[in-house]
């Protein structure tokens, strides 16, 4: 039986009741042993998904994600907060992002958007303004106060910050002071399941003093990856005060997100109007360093009665995108998109997918347990390497680096023969199936009107 207070999985007995006051009415629940996902009641029914809905009729939750290189964090944001508007949780979600192309995906009843003006991020790692003729000093401290200001606003109970402990250099700091201040949040930070490379993250840690403000500005920290892959707190030496917020999720199942498609958008296949035959799939992030790739992939031998279809992502250069649409417009097996609001609905059509190595895509891939080829990125981190690594050594992915990337090779490794990998036996899939449980813990044990939910097994 694992610890609850230490950094593994959300598994343990727990046998408490929890009372919560609600518009002054007092709700009382009791938890008996877990063997699940699920609190089992003291008759020893599995209780709903989401008992704490109970709790927290008509709350509010925040989403933060800086977005300054491709689409990544706010789409992993993105399916959380469907997740949870999706569970039967009465709550108003509101998603603060950094990117006005995440307005495009689609989202239930009762959660909206807040764009902040757009940060990039260079290949070397420094950032710079998007669109406005700002210096980076004024965009953050627009972009600091936008923040602060809606949080006033919209009084979250719970917010939810991805990746960056004090937001993109720093914007974080006034909202988590305020926040802090008024003792009316319950603050978590969601890691994914790799940084970059240790030495780089205890430096770029230490530097930037995240450990001192996850001690004092948040209440847990949640990695949506597994530890038998690639264990964050041993990896990167958190302090131990750090390591005992630490909750391992599991990485996100990304099969749920076509639950939460648009009925008309249920078939994008259609459109294409391919031939007969299987589907390669070729994925680039949002394609702001994805050129090398989609220009090898569109050069390409396929294999006999088989399709290539690639999306480009918004952000790949317009003369690329315009190279990748004149080779196709020669080659009857060859289908470029520019965006797809939900590329899972292609991906779970595809036979085969050829990829770089962001959290969310491999996901997708380990989801729908595609046979695929990653070719990662190695600037300005070395993340998609690292994890690429892994899952090639766990027998789930083959791997090509990004230095030996050509048409050839593409060729080569399409000609081969490929299983579907055995996912499940390997990875653990379930952070979604955990969600509401860790939100449920942090509320109730986070709360000085909450009893202690768990006790140490």
């Amino acid at each position: 039986m694992k610890n609850l207070l230490t950094a593994n999985y959300v598994e343990t007995e727990v046998n408490s009741s929890v009372v919560c006051a609600n518009n002054g009415v007092q709700q009382c629940f009791s938890f008996g042993e877990r063997s699940d996902l699920n609190p089992r009641l003291d008759n020893g029914k599995v209780a709903p998904t989401l008992t704490l809905s109970r709790c927290l009729q008509r709350k509010r939750i925040a989403f933060y994600s800086h977005d300054t290189m491709g689409l990544g964090h706010n789409r992993r944001n993105q399916l959380l907060a469907q997740t949870l508007a999706g569970s039967g949780l009465q709550a108003d979600i509101l998603m603060i992002v950094g990117m006005r192309e995440q307005n495009a995906l689609p989202m239930p009843s009762g959660v909206d958007y807040l764009t902040l003006p757009a940060l990039y991020k260079e290949v070397d790692g420094q950032y710079r303004s998007r669109h406005l003729h700002l210096c980076i000093q004024k965009l953050i401290d627009l972009r600091a106060k936008t923040i602060r200001a809606a949080l006033k606003a919209f009084k979250p109970d719970v917010f939810i910050v991805d990746n960056v402990p004090r937001g993109a250099l720093k914007e974080l700091d006034p909202a988590l002071k305020y926040l802090h201040k008024h003792k009316h949040t319950h603050c978590i930070l969601g890691l994914r399941d790799v940084l970059d490379e240790p030495m780089t993250v205890r430096h770029e840690w230490e530097r930037a003093e995240n450990e001192d403000a996850i001690r004092k500005y948040y209440d847990a920290v949640w990695v949506y990856g597994d530890p038998g892959v690639y264990d964050l707190v041993r990896e990167y030496r958190f302090s131990p005060n750090v390591a005992a917020k630490v909750r391992y999720a599991g990485y996100l199942d990304q099969r749920q997100r076509l639950k939460f498609v648009e009925t008309e958008e249920t078939d994008p296949l259609a459109a294409l109007e391919l031939l007969p035959g299987k589907l390669v799939l070729c994925l680039v992030g949002g394609g702001q360093d994805g050129a090398s790739l989609a220009e090898a992939f569109s050069q390409a031998i396929l294999p006999p009665e088989t399709n290539g279809v690639i999306i480009t992502g918004p952000f790949m250069s317009p003369e690329v995108q315009q190279r990748l649409h004149d080779r196709a417009a020669i080659n009857p097996r060859l289908r470029v998109l520019n965006f797809v609001n939900e590329p899972t609905m292609l991906l779970s059509r595809a036979d085969r997918v050829i990829a770089m190595g962001g959290y969310n895509t491999t996901c997708e891939i380990l989801s729908f347990e595609k046979p695929a080829l990653i070719v990662p990125r190695v600037q300005p981190r070395r993340e998609q390497l690292i994890r690429a690594e892994r899952l090639r050594d766990l027998g789930l992915i083959d791997m090509l680096h990004p230095d030996n990337l050509n048409p050839s090779a593409l060729t080569a490794w399409l000609s081969l023969e490929r299983e579907m990998p055995r996912v499940r036996e390997r990875v653990d899939l379930n952070g979604l199936a955990r969600l509401s449980y860790l939100l449920e813990q942090v509320v109730t044990t986070s709360s000085s009107h909450s009893h202690l939910l768990q006790k140490v097994a």
